[in-house]
């Protein structure tokens, strides 16, 4: 048998965050625990069955059993230029400012290569998604951490990174509303990393895919709705949370028609597009009644509340979000993140997220999310309460 080794990319990878939770979660599934799965983000409400019908149609259409364009059907993509006119008042040309993706992550995970060198600097929001440093090492670039700290609001401080450092930067990631903390950005910050990317020539990702998930009728921006965006930068969005289509795996990315042209290249070589059974639901889908949203919103809000409240009496410290449908609470002094996530599993039956897991500023808190009934999560506060 021949010696099997891995690349120097896989082997310097840290182990996935979210693969790591699985395997706590299966454990303790086996040993019997009534378990109370706070920890990743998916979803537990069904997709509309709106949505689900219009799938169902579309998939025994003969015409979609073919491979579909690279880029999306014009179609789709004019739904997704519609649904940001609507939301946002963003104008996008569907033809080169729309570009599908098999969901947000996979655009996410391609865009360091086409533009990241070996060496390439690139600024990754710490605590983050695990993706955006990840894809960053697959492209040969050096990832630098923007620590998102509590006392700015979790937004990253650009005045604290090096004007040596900001002229090697190539690409710049950005997430709000944010996960893990659940933070959100307003205009005056949207207007400093333009002014940024501007005077160091740094092309902005942002990450959007929470921006339909908010509560008491504070709706987040959209980075592109700020003037100068499309001059540096692309956003990313998700059907996966907007609509509860996780499974479905389709998201976009839209703005600057050069750099989506450039992730549209490395698509071409990698990938052969989305099932046009599942655009053609997702246009469906982007038209929804708003009602149908607010209903899934409201949702969350109720369990938002119930969780926030209850922690706060526990005497946990954590700030109510206003966006994404995270928790980001501050662990115990006698813990760190990991051994708190440990300690509510095996004492309470509860499972979260260690923040370390999403960069060493993390350190010290841990996520919930709000993917479970407001019973349950009734029952999550009461096991914790009688723990600590």
């Amino acid at each position: 048998m021949i010696k099997i080794q891995l690349a120097d990319r896989v082997k310097n990878l840290p182990p996935y965050l979210f693969a790591a939770i699985d395997k706590m979660k299966q454990e303790a599934i086996a040993k019997g625990i009534d378990l109370i799965d706070l920890s990743i983000g998916d979803p537990d409400i069904p997709t509309p069955l709106h949505i689900v019908k219009a799938m169902q149609e579309a998939v025994s259409k003969p015409e979609h059993h073919r491979y579909p364009s690279y880029e999306g059907m014009l179609s789709f993509r004019e739904a997704v230029s519609s649904w940001y006119k609507r939301r946002f008042d963003v104008d996008l040309d569907p033809k080169t400012e729309v570009l599908s993706l098999i969901g947000s992550k996979e655009g996410i995970g391609h865009i360091p290569l086409a533009f990241i060198n070996p060496g390439d600097v690139v600024l990754v929001p710490s605590p983050g998604y695990p993706v955006y440093s990840n894809a960053t090492l697959f492209a040969g670039g050096q990832s630098y951490s923007m620590p998102l700290t509590e006392e700015n609001s979790f937004l990253p401080d650009f005045s604290k990174i090096s004007d040596k450092i900001l002229k090697e930067v190539k690409l710049m990631f950005i997430n709000y509303p944010n996960n893990p903390t659940s933070a959100t950005a307003d205009e005056d910050f949207y207007k400093r990393v333009i002014e940024l990317a501007l005077s160091y020539n740094i092309i902005v990702c942002h990450d959007a895919a929470y921006s339909e998930i908010y509560f008491d009728n504070e709706r987040p921006l959209s980075f592109l709705q700020i003037n100068g965006s499309k001059e540096v930068g692309i956003e990313f969005h998700s059907l996966s949370k907007t609509y509860n289509m996780t499974g479905w795996r389709i998201g976009f990315a839209v703005g600057n028609r050069d750099i989506i042209g450039g992730l549209g290249k490395i698509k071409t070589n990698i990938d052969s597009g989305v099932f046009q059974a599942i655009q053609e639901a997702a246009i469906v889908a982007l038209n929804t009644d708003d009602s149908i949203l607010l209903d899934i919103r409201n949702t969350y809000q109720k369990r938002r509340d119930t969780l926030y409240e209850g922690l706060k009496k526990i005497g946990l410290s954590l700030n109510k979000p206003k966006a994404s449908f995270y928790l980001w609470v501050k662990v115990p002094e006698n813990f760190n993140s990991l051994g708190f996530v440990s300690y509510l599993l095996e004492k309470a039956g509860v499972l979260t997220t260690p923040g370390v897991g999403f960069g060493q500023a993390g350190e010290g808190y841990i996520r919930f999310a709000l993917t479970q009934s407001v019973d349950r999560i009734d029952e999550a506060v009461y096991r914790i309460s009688k723990i600590l």
